[in-house]
């Protein structure tokens, strides 16, 4: 099992910090979440059926029906690799490090290609190319139409591109949903969540875009009821709700431009929406001294990287800002 963000509990063992005196920045989910509503009862009491209305809220929202929901995008993650014939998949790392473990698990040559551009990997010649747009933990962005076209020149020699967009929603314009699995791209997927922006991990609801033969297969792969009843009225909810998500989008924009500037001082960072990613010689001891005093970041093993998330208020804000001001690098 890989380690994640959000451990929170492990962290309150281990330094020995009650867990109410937390504040975690370790997820990259949106602090203000969408607001949730009391649901139906019969939501509860019924098995989730199709016909609900999500299907038709998830394509108004992402522009395609070319889609399936799954139990968020970790369950398309793992089963993906297992629909689609073993060849080498040249993954664009460092990368969500659930990718390339699944595609392994299944049987796929996994070609890391260390901070890669779109070229390069379509340069390896690999029949899959994986990424993450933007990805996570480098905050690194792939232009759209670059990404277009990668698609198109693996279509034609047969080949795929599997796009991760969980961190993609603040900035729609450059989402690749709208053609995946469509005549213009029949051999794009792509990924989507509702734990992001909407800040609705708990609810466990993702979606897939890809060609309808390849839905399918996934759904005959899940079985049914794979999204839970009050799962898909949250979500169908949340997708409709478009005054929230423009002021969503917004505040996150100048959040994370709040919080870029705040760590820029400390070394070089890159910055999507939902999170800021410093990269600094010393990640591990800043790790160390926000941890003991009750502030939780995601810090990669294999990388001297640390991902900010975003405060949710103003009080945390300033926490943060006390415990960097306070760190002198050894």
């Amino acid at each position: 099992m890989l380690d994640h963000g959000g451990r929170l509990r492990e962290a309150a063992a281990h330094y020995n910090i009650p867990l109410a005196d937390w504040l975690d920045l370790s997820t990259g989910i949106n602090p203000q979440a969408w607001p949730v509503p009391t649901l139906p009862p019969d939501c509860w009491q019924r098995l989730p059926e199709t016909g609900d209305g999500l299907e038709e809220a998830a394509a108004d929202y992402y522009g395609n029906a070319n889609l399936l929901p799954v139990a968020g995008s970790q369950a398309a993650i793992q089963l993906l690799p297992t629909l689609l014939p073993r060849a080498v998949v040249a993954c664009l790392s460092p990368i969500y490090a659930e990718h390339p473990q699944a595609w392994q698990r299944a049987g796929h040559k996994v070609r890391f290609l260390q901070n890669a551009t779109l070229s390069r990997a379509l340069a390896a010649a690999t029949p899959y190319v994986l990424l993450c747009n933007p990805n996570n933990p480098t905050a690194d962005h792939h232009p759209r139409e670059l990404a277009v076209d990668a698609a198109a020149q693996l279509k034609k020699r047969g080949g795929w591109l599997i796009v991760d967009e969980a961190f993609i929603d603040a900035t729609p314009e450059e989402s690749l949903a709208p053609l995946a699995g469509t005549a213009a791209a029949p051999n794009l997927i792509v990924l989507r969540s509702l734990g992001k922006f909407f800040g609705l991990a708990g609810a466990r609801v993702g979606f897939l875009f890809a060609a309808p033969d390849l839905l399918g297969r996934l759904a005959e792969a899940m079985g049914p009821w794979t999204v839970a009843g009050p799962s898909r009225v949250t979500a169908r909810l949340a997708l409709h709700d478009r005054d929230w998500q423009a002021v969503a989008r917004l505040h996150l924009l100048a959040a994370s431009q709040r919080l870029a500037s705040l760590l820029a001082p400390l070394g070089e960072t890159k910055s999507s929406p939902l999170f800021v990613t410093l990269n600094l010689p010393q990640s591990g001891e800043l790790h160390a001294h926000l941890a003991a005093q009750g502030i939780l970041v995601r810090r990669f093993d294999q990388h001297p990287l640390l991902r900010f998330g975003l405060p949710g208020d103003e009080a945390d804000w300033q926490r943060l800002n006390r415990a960097l001001a306070d760190w002198k690098p050894q």
